[in-house]
């Protein structure tokens, strides 16, 4: 994936089911015109699947998948089911009016995927937030937009938070630098209900939080806030977002992803275990 990828979340995993079944192509040796033969399509046709350019028809994949001989189907279903979800409009396209291009991909993928790992260094991740709180960060960032609109991009957070109360939802692994839970932003009884809130999620079973203490000094992240997305079916690559001021970037070479996947593994291990994390949530609830 490139700089500022355009479109909404469908085109997202279309790209990346084109990369997986471009990868099974070329392990068995196939020529995408051989591919595209089986298809009752062109060489044209498959390099416009594997690049995500067009539709999937779910025939095409599923006769693909036997050409390059994927035959069990727990596989072939884990492929099939990406197909219709990527095929389908997301739910996030009634907010297109204040939903930026480069960040449709990513509500595409968040929907996806089996594991978010994130770390955020000055607010608490959107996913985690509190109406109140996500109010607050809204306005803050939103000088001369209407009331109406900040209302449909808090909307919108509420509704992306959703994931996480599903059966099938990811795994949500967070870990926040100690600033952006001391700055009061929307003020101390918001601060103080959303500290609360994070101590409440943390029981859910899919969703754990660590703090980057102070205490630590200097770390592996300095360079900013980014995620980490693994999908369900393991031959699609891990994908890294990186949020700009007006912009992102999604990386999903293997030498980025190694060294994102690095870098948060070292923020993980200095970190505060759960229960620390709980405590000082809660030490600084108080102090607010």
């Amino acid at each position: 994936m490139t700089q500022n990828q355009p479109g909404s979340g469908p085109t997202a995993l279309r790209i990346l089911l084109g990369s997986q079944l471009r990868k099974l192509r070329e392990a068995k040796n196939v020529t995408r015109e051989e591919a595209g033969h089986l298809i009752r399509g062109s060489e044209s046709k498959i390099s416009r699947m594997e690049l995500g350019r067009v539709g999937f028809k779910e025939r095409d994949v599923a006769d693909l998948l036997t050409l390059y001989g994927v035959v069990d189907q727990q596989a072939r279903s884990a492929v099939l089911d990406l197909v219709a979800t990527a095929n389908e409009p997301g739910w996030w396209h009634r907010f297109n009016d204040v939903l930026p291009t480069w960040f449709q991909a990513y509500v595409g993928l968040e929907e996806a995927a089996a594991r978010i790992r994130t770390y955020e260094v000055q607010f608490v991740p959107g996913l985690l937030q509190t109406k109140e709180y996500a109010r607050a960060v809204v306005t803050a960032g939103a000088a001369g937009i209407g009331a109406e609109e900040i209302a449909r991009r808090v909307d919108l957070r509420l509704e992306r938070q959703r994931i996480l109360e599903k059966p099938e939802g990811p795994v949500f692994w967070a870990v926040i630098d100690e600033a952006a839970l001391r700055r009061p932003i929307g003020g101390t009884e918001v601060m103080r209900a959303q500290l609360e809130h994070l101590i409440d999620l943390m029981r859910q079973p899919n969703i754990t939080i660590q703090i980057m203490p102070f205490s630590f000094g200097g770390h592996s992240a300095e360079g900013g806030a980014f995620s980490i997305l693994r999908f369900p079916d393991p031959d699609l690559p891990d994908v890294v977002y990186v949020e700009q001021l007006a912009s992102a970037l999604y990386l999903d070479k293997r030498e980025d992803v190694d060294r994102y996947t690095e870098v948060m593994e070292r923020l993980c291990a200095v970190s505060t275990t759960p229960d620390e994390t709980i405590e000082l949530l809660r030490t600084i609830s108080e102090e607010f």
